[in-house]
């Protein structure tokens, strides 16, 4: 878990870095650091469940607001017919940018979710 850990940790360290030139980067910047601060905890096997959990839930609820927003990924998928959010690195328009914002909360949530259950088996030994 370490190197998993390690890994994401330098992964969401860049990500907010890259967020400068973002609509809403003070948001973005912190989502991406406080998945890095978790992962930092997990590799000194400081485990904070509670902490962990409170992230998911908040992500996960800002993600069903991206996923229905009126530009969001249903947009994306349903209007624009899923077009290519990797061309370009500018966001021309809305839904990509709200469909990237998406996947990205979906790759926080999917790490803090592997942490929490691997921090829960290790308390369990």
């Amino acid at each position: 878990m370490k190197i998993f850990n390690f890994i994401f940790l330098i992964l969401f360290v860049i990500s907010a870095g890259l967020q400068y030139n973002d609509p809403d980067p003070a948001l973005w910047i912190l989502i991406y650091l406080f998945g890095a601060m978790i992962c930092f905890f997990a590799i000194r096997k400081q485990n904070y469940p509670r902490l962990t959990l409170a992230g998911i839930i908040l992500l996960f609820i800002y993600a069903i607001y991206l996923f229905f927003d009126k530009d969001g990924v249903l947009s994306w998928l349903t209007k624009h017919q899923a077009e290519n959010i990797a061309g370009s690195m500018k966001a021309s328009s809305p839904w990509i940018e709200e469909t990237r914002e998406f996947f990205g909360l979906a790759i926080l949530i999917s790490v803090l979710s592997v942490n929490l259950l691997t921090s829960k088996k290790e308390s369990v030994k």
